[in-house]
């Protein structure tokens, strides 16, 4: 069994559909959902699907550094094999990654490389695009530039705000990001 930990920030969607996905044949199971806000709705949602929990508040940290060994602390702890983000709002420093390179997923809501960082919607909007999507991709010290493991496409609508973009991505999402990480741990296996 592979054992993976989930990183969120917020509600936790991806992290249900990853975790309601590591079922049957799978190979990999949640062992651990880590949050760095505890108002977190999906401390709840993975409490409620029996997977342990543990927040580390970067609020109570002096700095990144602290925060980020307290982190990796509480992820030893639970001995992962890998880790995805899912929803994990925290920029994570070189080092950080180093320790877990190679085993460390993300979704990014575009096709990257276009448009790293936040406000993805609002930006490809405003940029004319007619598509939009989603990309999982391998976890580097450089913010979004992994390898891509795998995207997913959205049409841009000519009426589309960006919350009615995000909810179309958002439903896309759902469905890359646990198809590409039962390929990804199938090969570790």
């Amino acid at each position: 069994m592979i054992r993976t930990a989930i990183l969120i920030s917020g509600g936790g969607s991806n992290m249900v559909r990853l975790a309601e996905s590591m079922t049957g044949d799978h190979p990999a199971r949640p062992v651990l959902v880590v949050s760095n806000r505890p108002d977190a709705g999906g401390l709840l949602k993975a409490r409620d699907m029996g997977i342990d929990t543990a927040i580390v508040d970067h609020k109570d940290f002096a700095d990144r550094e602290a925060f980020e060994t307290k982190l990796h602390e509480t992820l030893l702890a639970a001995n992962p094999d890998v880790i995805c983000l899912a929803g994990f709002m925290r920029v994570l420093n070189g080092s950080f990654v180093q320790k877990w390179q190679g085993r460390m997923l993300n979704i990014h809501p575009s096709l990257l490389p276009k448009y790293k960082g936040l406000h993805t919607h609002q930006r490809a909007i405003e940029a004319g695009e007619t598509e939009a999507g989603v990309t999982v991709h391998m976890v580097t010290p450089a913010l979004d530039d992994g390898p891509i493991l795998g995207q997913a496409r959205v049409p841009v609508l000519a009426s589309d705000t960006p919350d009615d973009l995000a909810a179309r991505v958002l439903k896309a999402e759902h469905a890359l990001y646990p198809a590409v990480f039962r390929r990804f741990v199938e090969q570790l296996n």
